[in-house]
């Protein structure tokens, strides 16, 4: 683990990412799948692995599909089966946030899944930011023992989301752990560790590689997501030791 204050989570979709960002300076992974939903369960063969491979703790989004945050009860039969199966095989926590359909927090169905992870820590993604009431919504995460919230500040940019960000690390005081993402850049961070409240930050790094494949069919499309269309998405190393660097000077 890197020697500085603010530990940094890279969100990873790829083996290639994972070991590319274990191996300059994150210090722990949040294994996702489907760049283009915005993170859902991953496979566990690619966990298996990833976890030979990595020494950094490595957290996995239990999500079973993209859209919304308001589960099915077969829906949350099978994130509680996700959760079990990573489990025995050596995950370090687990990444959900359930909804009702007025879009507050779904206590009862959190607190499931909580008990099914059988003590690792929990981090409540961020189906939060759609949450209306973000301090009673804190409230109840904490109470339900979460142990972080990652949150963008109900925006589209952290940047955007500085002013709430900055109120929920108020609120926190300590009792959880707000995990700022979602287009967090340098500047953000200088000003949301002012105060000395920050204590862990959620930073990709993302990039997108061409493909190494030769003489491919130029006109047709596969993706469904226009930028990663014959591309790879990994990690931009140069900007992930820019993020470390900076760290350690705070």
């Amino acid at each position: 683990m890197n020697k500085k204050n603010i530990l940094l989570e890279s969100p990873v979709y790829t083996l290639e990412a994972a070991m590319l960002a274990a191996e300059n300076g994150a210090d722990r992974l949040e294994l996702c799948s489907d760049f283009g939903e915005g993170g859902t369960t991953p496979s566990l063969g690619l966990f298996k692995v990833i976890k030979r491979k990595v020494t950094v703790p490595v957290v996995v989004m239990i999500r079973p599909r993209g859209g919304d945050f308001v589960y099915s009860k077969s829906e949350i039969e099978v994130m509680k089966e996700d959760i079990k199966a990573f489990l025995e095989h050596g995950a370090d926590g687990f990444v959900f946030g359930i909804l009702d359909k007025q879009g507050k927090i779904n206590s009862s169905e959190c607190q499931n899944l909580i008990q099914v992870a059988g003590g690792k820590p929990c981090t409540f993604h961020r189906a939060f930011d759609l949450v209306q009431d973000k301090v009673t919504a804190l409230e109840e995460i904490v109470a339900l023992g979460f142990k972080r919230i990652l949150t963008s500040g109900g925006e589209n940019r952290v940047k955007e989301g500085l002013p709430v960000l900055l109120e929920l690390l108020d609120k926190a005081n300590d009792r959880i752990i707000i995990l700022p993402g979602g287009g967090l850049m340098l500047n953000d961070i200088s000003h949301l560790s002012k105060e000395g409240r920050l204590k862990e930050i959620h930073v990709s790094c993302k990039k997108f590689r061409p493909s190494s494949m030769k003489n491919a069919n130029g006109h047709l499309k596969l993706s469904q997501v226009e930028e990663t269309e014959g591309m790879v998405l990994t990690v931009d190393t140069e900007l992930m030791k820019e993020v470390v660097g900076f760290l350690r000077k705070l």
